[in-house]
């Protein structure tokens, strides 16, 4: 396996605030994260302290039961919860995931059609952030839910 450090943030990320950076990326002026393009992930947007993220399923998501796994899903809720935080970042500030704890409520297949996670921060203190994000279908149920706490350096 191949053992490449990833590529270094563009130096000016660091002159933007959280917002910024990510409204960069939505407006293809800085290079969005490659997972997206991995996963298929869409319509990403939002405004400070709330983005969201959404997927068309597809059989490449699936897993062997024939539903989408539980790590795609995670995944967009990781997504939406931790740029949720991201967004409330100042200049300088950088953040990680501490964890991310998921609760999987209906199964999604292609049948289910577009979902969309909507992430929001709950709290954002000097040192950590505790955010939400909820999965819904296209009929506006929800299919699964997260909750993730992230530590705030400077």
């Amino acid at each position: 396996m191949d053992q490449t450090e990833p590529a270094p943030p563009p130096p000016v990320l660091a002159t933007m605030t959280g917002m910024e950076q990510l409204q960069a990326m939505i407006e293809g002026r800085l290079p969005h994260a490659p997972i997206a393009d991995t996963l298929g992930l869409v319509e990403f947007g939002g405004e400070q302290g709330s983005i969201s993220v959404a997927l068309v399923p597809e059989r490449r998501h699936y897993n062997p039961l024939g539903t989408v796994h539980g790590g795609v899903l995670s995944t967009l809720l990781d997504t939406a919860a931790a740029c949720s935080v991201h967004s409330t970042l100042a200049v300088g500030e950088r953040y990680t995931s501490l964890d991310l704890t998921v609760k999987f409520l209906r199964a999604v297949t292609e049948d289910t059609g577009r979902v969309r996670a909507v992430g929001r921060v709950l709290h954002r203190g000097r040192r950590t952030a505790l955010a939400e994000a909820t999965l819904t279908d296209e009929a506006g149920r929800v299919v699964a839910h997260a909750t993730s706490s992230c530590l705030i350096m400077s």
